[in-house]
C-alpha cells in the first residue's frame, strides 16, 4: 500500500510539472531565417506562425523562389522551436526519475 501511495504522489507531481512545462512551452517563440536573412518567420511554442517578414528586394523575384525561401525559413524556425521545447521540458522535470517503461508524452 505504501508503494501505491508513493507512486500516486509521484504521478501527481509529474502531472503538475507537465502542466507547468506546457505553460512555459506555450510562451516560447522561435524565429527562422532563410536567404541570408531576407526572409524571417516566427513560430509560437505551439507551432503557429506569429510573424513573417519579407525583404522588399525579394518582391521582384519569381513566386517559386519566394515560396522556397518561406518554406526554408519555416523549417529553420521549426528546428529551433523543437530544440527549445525539448530543453524547456527537460528543465521542468529536472532529476525526476520516471518509473521503468514509462515515457514522456512528447
Amino acid at each position: 500500500m505504501k508503494d501505491l501511495m508513493g507512486l500516486m504522489k509521484q504521478a501527481k507531481q509529474m502531472q503538475a510539472k507537465m502542466q507547468e512545462a506546457q505553460s512555459q512551452v506555450a510562451d516560447l517563440e522561435a524565429t527562422g531565417k532563410s536567404g541570408a536573412g531576407l526572409i524571417e518567420l516566427t513560430l509560437t511554442g505551439e507551432g503557429n506562425m506569429r510573424g513573417l517578414k519579407i525583404d522588399p528586394s525579394l518582391l521582384t523575384e519569381e513566386a517559386e523562389i519566394l515560396e522556397d525561401l518561406i518554406v526554408a525559413a519555416f523549417q529553420d524556425a521549426k528546428v529551433k522551436l523543437d530544440e527549445v521545447r525539448s530543453k524547456t521540458m527537460q528543465s521542468a522535470f529536472g532529476d525526476m526519475q520516471l518509473p521503468p517503461g514509462m515515457k514522456m508524452p512528447f
